[in-house]
């Protein structure tokens, strides 16, 4: 098989910078591709926020792309490019330095500039390729922030011939999020017309960065099947359904990958005591320490639940109001929560503390030890979302013998199969409606397990026996950026 050459465009890379899984598949992926021959190459913005908080990072000046100068529409932009690889590899990233847009401490901001900074960082990675004279196989593309790059490939760019075979790849991770502006900054695109721009958006009076990006990238992917088939109606759409149902045929779900270097209870740093499938009974020590960092009781055989999550309308922490009190009232279990977000979750979640004291913790904020710790020490992990793409966590959670809980939604279906006490097959809960009173239905069936030494056992090996490693999901990506390249031409770079 021919080597790949692929540029991997994001907003997001792990562990620099990240505000969820598009970071995370951001290094794996890339990761992966270097490690099986292929030239994989990552570009994203230096944030202000990577070096003040990663200290130890050293970049190294790229000395061909040093104050690289162009006009984009009104604005004058000068950018040079540093480098270091993605740990634990070999694959280079190459950030793009330009104080002026990027020296902040967020990733994504509400200043009124937000579309110009990810305009700059889409024509930043062309300019770069042109000074390499290296056309990529692929130009991968990640969310909103980068899709406008096959729109600059068809008019800014068109007459360099060094991209002729490019392909684009455009990956939706989370449809909720489109980088819709007002049509007034049509200026800003730099474009010399406005013919490839939908039309009708641009009579309503907005220009859809994502949704040009669908209607011209060469193939569309996104990060499960069944959330492919989803964003496809009207429920998941978010009014792009339409769009997505006419490129039908050029959209894939290809599941994310895990990182089992990172995620893996037998080698885990942030464990008090590691474990595999034949050492579960030392699980048990685990819960017995997060218990105690939680300053929750522990009682051997009590049953935990477990979140890790961003407090947002889609990852369903409504849906918890009704049925985690009733379940607290009704038995003798624990609920733990970690995370940020909305205040009247945030409020909630203190709230339910109040109210089940020595039964109920919420720790405010992230901690990586802590998530780690949950993962190994629950013995339920709650995923109630009402929408989502893949999900990381109900994969962590398998891994760790840690049954999900889950809605029937994206990825969650993809990868957690309701468990039967009477076949033994199986790997964790699932409930199909977004109501109270399914999730109460599904942690009370979990507690029923649990409660059933034999059957709950052979949830967690079952759970545990899950692969979703990189080296399942990366050959995926592989056989989809081949079947892109073209059968016969002149190969530029």
């Amino acid at each position: 098989m021919t080597p790949l050459k692929i540029l991997f465009l994001t907003a997001e890379l792990a562990p620099f910078a990240k505000t969820g899984g598009l970071a995370d598949v951001s290094a794996a992926l890339p990761r992966f591709l270097t490690a099986h021959g292929h030239d994989a190459r990552v570009v994203l913005p230096l944030y202000g926020r990577i070096t003040a908080r990663h200290p130890e990072l050293v970049l190294e000046p790229v000395p061909e792309l040093q104050d690289i100068a162009f006009t984009h529409g009104p604005h004058r932009v000068v950018f040079s490019v540093k480098t270091t690889t993605i740990p634990g590899s070999e694959t280079p990233a190459y950030f793009v330095d330009c104080p002026p847009l990027f020296a902040r401490d967020a990733i994504y901001t509400q200043d009124h500039d937000e579309h110009l900074r990810f305009l700059v960082l889409t024509r930043a990675a062309l300019e770069i390729c042109q000074r390499w004279a290296w056309a990529p196989d692929v130009f991968h593309l990640n969310d909103w922030h980068t899709a406008m790059l096959p729109l600059y490939l068809r008019t800014i760019y068109a007459w360099d011939g060094l991209f002729a075979a490019a392909r684009t790849l455009l990956t939706i991770h989370n449809l909720g999020h489109q980088g819709v502006f007002g049509a007034g900054l049509l200026p800003e695109l730099g474009l010399p017309d406005a013919n490839l721009l939908h039309q009708e958006d641009l009579r309503d009076g907005r220009i859809g960065f994502l949704k040009t990006g669908l209607l011209l990238a060469d193939k569309l992917s996104t990060v499960s099947p069944t959330y492919a088939r989803e964003i496809q109606t009207p429920g998941y759409g978010f009014g792009l359904d339409g769009v997505l149902r006419m490129r039908a045929h050029d959209l894939v779900g290809i599941l994310n990958g895990v990182d089992y270097d990172v995620w893996d209870p037998s080698t885990d740093p942030h464990l008090v005591a590691k474990y595999s499938v034949k050492s579960l009974h030392r699980k048990e020590k685990n819960k017995e320490a997060l218990l105690h960092a939680m300053g929750l009781p522990y009682v051997k055989g009590v049953p935990v639940f477990g979140i890790v999550t961003r407090l947002t309308h889609q990852k369903g922490i409504d849906l918890l109001y009704e049925p985690v009190p009733r379940i607290l009232a009704d038995h003798e279990a624990r609920f733990v929560a970690l995370g940020s977000g909305a205040d009247e979750y945030v409020h909630f979640l203190n709230g339910l503390a109040d109210r089940f004291p020595g039964k109920a913790r919420y720790f405010a904020g992230f901690d990586e030890k802590l998530a780690h710790l949950i993962e190994a020490g629950a013995d339920f992990f709650l995923m109630p979302s009402r929408y989502e793409p893949c999900g990381l966590n109900q994969m962590y959670s398998l891994r760790y013998g840690t049954a999900p809980v889950v809605r029937a939604t994206g990825g969650l279906v993809d990868t957690v199969q309701p468990f039967r006490a009477t076949t033994g097959e199986g790997n964790g809960f699932v409930f199909e409606h977004y109501t109270g009173d399914g999730l109460h239905w599904a942690m009370s069936h979990a507690l029923e397990v649990h409660a059933d030494t034999k059957a709950w056992r052979q949830l967690q090996k079952n759970a545990m026996a899950a692969d979703f490693s990189w080296d399942v999901q990366g050959p995926r990506y592989v056989e989809l950026y081949q079947s892109m390249r073209p059968a016969k031409v002149g190969r530029a770079g």
